[in-house]
């Protein structure tokens, strides 16, 4: 946003901060996340080839959340997928997994079958 000359909104304009308090997305490696700087002297580091990153949109409601009714407290959804860094864009990692309400039904009564 500030790239294109505008100033982002302050957090009060964003509600979903109070539902999510996890980053949408995480430099990851081998088999962890959060590792590597995100920043290099103060400014913001630019993804390079080779890097993987998690894209993960997700809701995470505090159960003592009491600015939402009792029925979706103590409740997180997650969606992820996780992203390589090429020279020419990016690949999609996580292609294939069940993503929509219905893909991960089908999948868990497939798994326990």
């Amino acid at each position: 946003v500030t790239k294109l000359g505008a100033s982002p909104p302050p957090l009060s304009e964003y509600p979903l901060l109070l539902l999510t308090p996890i980053r949408p997305a995480r430099a990851i490696r081998i088999d962890v996340h959060d590792v590597g700087d995100y920043k290099i002297k103060d400014k913001w580091r630019l993804f390079e080839p080779g890097m993987i990153t998690t894209i993960e949109p997700g809701i995470y409601i505090a159960p003592g959340n009491r600015k939402v009714l009792k029925k979706w407290r103590g409740i997180g959804i997650r969606i992820e997928d996780d992203v390589l860094v090429t020279k020419t864009g990016y690949k999609i990692l996580s292609t294939g997994i069940p993503k929509t309400a219905n893909e991960i039904e089908n999948f868990m009564s497939e798994s326990v079958s």
